[in-house]
């Protein structure tokens, strides 16, 4: 359904921490990514006991919770060219998380972000991340700016 807003992701590959979204709007975006067991970071976080890490649970929030929105409110604007060959910087100017739950290979999360305030270029959104029994995972601030490079 939003299949136009992931194409212009710039991730690929090993670094896509995007499956679905399933709401999206002016307000917020709501989406899921499944942990996959052979990822590069489990290989040594931690020897024999695989657990995601923070920098990727935060990764997961900011592309879901940050970027996604962002590209959909920048579509928005009149000068944004949505077909434009022009990729898509994403800038993280600040984050502020709480960690609540472990996240284990395989495991299935669930990202809700909510726009505070979207000007001048700058996103910031309160986002959670719940698990499969809509138990919080974490949660937090993340600000940014998506730049076009070209």
């Amino acid at each position: 359904m939003y299949k136009d807003i992931l194409d212009q992701l710039p991730y690929k590959s090993s670094f896509l921490f995007v499956d679905n979204i399933v709401e999206l709007n002016e307000e917020g975006v709501k989406g899921d990514y499944t942990l996959k067991a052979d990822s590069f970071f489990y290989e040594d976080h931690f020897v024999g006991n695989p657990v995601t890490p923070g920098v990727i649970i935060t990764e997961i929030m900011a592309q879901i919770g940050l970027v996604v929105l962002g590209i959909f409110l920048m579509s928005k604007e009149s000068e944004f060219n949505a077909a434009s060959e022009e990729p898509l910087f994403p800038l993280f100017t600040s984050t502020e998380i709480s960690f609540h739950k472990m996240v284990l290979p395989n495991q299935k999360v669930t990202v809700i972000s909510k726009k505070q305030y979207f000007r001048f270029g700058k996103l910031k959104c309160y986002v959670e991340m719940l698990d499969s029994s809509n138990d919080l995972i974490a949660n937090g601030m993340f600000s940014g700016i998506i730049k076009k490079i070209g």
